[in-house]
């Protein structure tokens, strides 16, 4: 059964790069991105994991840390890192799971079968400190992922929870926000003193609060 959002990501020991891994331990009290990546030695997917170790100090400063899975074992992970140091100029900084037994990619249905039965997905959670599972997404395996987006995402997140907010399509840190539509345009007015502007009872905007 697949997680929904707002479901508590389950708990798992698993082998990785970094030795055996207790995910919850080693989440702590950081928001975490968990992806999954379809298989060693393949072409996006060192792409992929490039990048994310480039945007790992960009994670750092949203308080996330990010771990990364396929069905490969340690051995064929510590081989490939390799190779993604060689032809993306950045090292791995971050675990990558071992899931040979497909334990993990079970719990958390990232093998659909009618893509393929043998290798997970591009599924991507970000899981909150509270181990809460707030977004999925799931690209197939031909289609590499953009990361900037989970970046966007976290921001949204984050910002969202502390402030009674949402943010506007393709919003990016810094622009201006959506009132929740909980509240009164009066008492918008009086929460987010940078203004407020009504387009429509309904549609209200105010400057990013932390801003």
């Amino acid at each position: 059964m697949s997680l929904r959002l707002g479901d508590v990501a389950p708990n798992f020991t698993q082998d990785s790069t970094a030795g055996e891994l207790n995910f919850y331990d080693w989440a702590g009290d950081s928001w975490v991105v968990l992806f999954s990546h379809p298989a060693d030695f393949t072409p996006v997917c060192t792409t992929e994991l490039g990048e994310v170790a480039r945007l790992k100090g960009e994670f750092a400063k949203r308080n996330a840390k990010v771990i990364a899975l396929s069905v490969d074992d340690t051995e064929s992970h510590n081989g490939w890192v390799g190779d993604i140091t060689e032809t993306q100029g950045c090292a791995v900084n971050y675990p990558i799971l071992s899931d040979a037994d497909k334990k993990v990619a079970t719990l958390y249905d990232m093998i659909h079968p009618n893509a393929n039965p043998k290798v997970t997905v591009r599924t991507v959670f970000v899981i909150d400190p509270q181990k809460k599972v707030r977004l999925t997404i799931t690209y197939p395996p031909a289609t590499g992922r953009n990361f900037q987006e989970i970046l966007r995402v976290l921001d949204s997140l984050q910002l969202t929870d502390d402030y009674s907010v949402a943010t506007p399509v393709n919003w990016q840190d810094g622009e201006d926000v959506v009132v929740s539509p909980a509240i009164s345009t009066e008492d918008a007015k009086a929460k987010f003193p940078k203004g407020v502007k009504e387009i429509k009872p309904y549609l209200r905007m105010t400057p990013q609060p932390n801003k």
